[in-house]
């Protein structure tokens, strides 16, 4: 399988995890949300927000372009911090996001 089809089943996991347990959300946040210049939108967003309006559509959008993906990229480390231990999702979004970071890891990045 390459790199692109991993990350895209990768991101519906991700997408179906949010999904199934309803923290996807029907109304996008407003406009002034993305215009933050804070990582992961930390300062205008909820971190499962950040994956849902930033990371799985701009993802999708360089998968679609067949654009480079990036050569570095981790985000597990941000949501280890900013998910809350008692977060009901947290170890699930973990377990999604480390298997999303591994596969910029390896070699074929």
């Amino acid at each position: 399988m390459t790199l692109h089809l991993s990350v895209r089943e990768r991101l519906h996991a991700i997408e179906a995890l949010l999904r199934e347990t309803q923290y996807w959300q029907e109304n996008a946040p407003q406009s002034s949300a993305f215009a933050s210049d804070s990582p992961f939108c930390m300062d205008t967003m909820e971190p499962l927000e950040w994956l849902q309006w930033v990371l799985i559509p701009r993802m999708h959008q360089l998968l679609d372009a067949e654009q480079p993906l990036p050569q570095s990229f981790a985000v597990a480390p941000y949501y280890e911090v900013a998910l809350d231990a008692a977060h009901p999702l947290r170890d699930r979004v973990l377990a999604e996001l480390l298997l999303l970071d591994t596969l910029f890891a390896s070699d074929d990045a």
